[in-house]
């Protein structure tokens, strides 16, 4: 039975009071914090010195959202509540000292998402052309850290990354992890049996093959520097372009350049992740769920790969991922790139990095960091 209107109003009247007083509470809370924070600040100013204060701990937000999803009892699920709290704390620390992060743009690309799940949106972002350009404006100090993709779970490493790393001084302080949705998108208006050409990045280019075999097979696919680049040029088209390109980028872009979503989550693979790295100066203290990264310069010998890989065996060192690239010194020479659990201060990863040095040219530790939270 339907109850009667006034009753109803006088229900939704009272539970919308209740609503504004939790308002009042939360917003109330929330510039407490927000002062707490800023006392935090003027602490570490005073006993650190303003020019050598560290503000932004990713061990510590990895612990506090950990705890967040811990406790969380709903109805908003776990990472919905992380969300909202990597937002507060990225407020409170934009109040403490603004951070410039770079990542691989233009705007619109799945990097910029990434750094923008990691940091929050209280962060400035700077979009830069390359991942070279990347490593140079946080080695140059320019930007407190950067973001660049380094492996995809379909299409494999970003060799470009791991390249990077052998030629800087930067470490990892991060990791994020990103579903990845392809869209292929088109100007309003666009009739899509005339599209003739798509753009994109390689890789997501590679990552929606058999959807564009099956659906697409008279359009050429042509490779860009990014899909934020590819959504660019389809908004931009003049000439006899009009009406004839698409573009296969993410829903950021396709609001970024206001385009139409001809055809939603074309990858091929639906759960398709891209993983990120955060990359800085200042090593990350131990957050009780690491991982670490390393770069193995291998003697070229019988067996190489066997020496590297045992002592992970025997000290119980569970290896995430291992990637070989040629050293560039002398043919036939490899690096190897070794992601495994645990930090660098754990006393069984302290001896496999005793084992390591003993028979390799050299091993660099590229760092220690939380595992991705969100």
């Amino acid at each position: 039975m339907t109850k009667p209107a006034s009753t109803q109003e006088q229900e939704l009247g009272q539970l919308r009071q209740d609503i504004d007083q939790i308002d009042q509470q939360i917003q109330s809370l929330i510039n407490q914090r927000a002062a707490c924070a800023q006392r935090v600040a003027e602490v570490k100013q005073v006993h650190q010195g303003s020019e050598d204060a560290v503000f932004y701990r990713p061990e510590r937000e990895a612990q506090v959202l950990r705890r967040v999803m811990e406790r969380n009892q709903g109805p908003l699920d776990d990472e919905e509540m992380a969300r909202l709290f990597r937002e507060l704390m990225s407020a409170c620390l934009a109040h403490e000292q603004p951070m410039r992060i770079a990542f691989l743009g233009p705007q619109g690309t799945f990097t910029q998402a990434a750094a923008l799940k990691h940091f929050g949106h209280s962060v400035i972002s700077a979009p830069l052309g390359s991942i070279d350009e990347v490593f140079r404006e946080v080695e140059a100090k320019s930007a407190h850290y950067g973001v660049v993709p380094i492996e995809n779970s379909s299409e494999g490493m970003i060799n470009h990354t791991l390249d990077s790393f052998r030629h800087s001084s930067l470490v990892i302080s991060g990791e994020v992890e990103m579903r990845i949705h392809q869209n292929l998108l088109l100007k309003y208006g666009t009739d899509l049996s005339q599209v003739e050409r798509i753009y994109s990045h390689s890789q997501s280019l590679a990552q929606c093959r058999s959807w564009l075999d099956n659906h697409m097979p008279h359009a050429e696919r042509f490779a860009v520097s990014s899909n934020a680049e590819a959504a660019r040029r389809v908004a931009n088209q003049a000439g006899e372009d009009v009406g004839k390109v698409a573009a296969i980028a993410g829903i950021m872009a396709a609001e970024l350049y206001e385009l139409e979503v001809g055809h939603a989550n074309i990858e091929d693979q639906p759960d398709n992740t891209t993983r990120f790295l955060i990359i800085g100066h200042s090593t990350v203290p131990a957050s009780g769920q690491d991982k670490t990264s390393l770069l193995v310069l291998a003697r070229n010998k019988p067996g190489a790969l066997y020496h590297i890989l045992e002592p992970f065996h025997r000290h119980g060192v569970s290896m995430t991922s291992i990637e070989s690239r040629p050293s560039g010194h002398g043919a036939w020479g490899y690096v190897f790139y070794i992601d495994f659990e645990g930090h660098h201060s754990d006393a069984k990863v302290q001896q496999v990095l005793k084992d390591l040095d003993q028979d390799s040219v050299e091993v660099r530790l590229l760092g220690s960091y939380p595992q991705a939270v969100l």
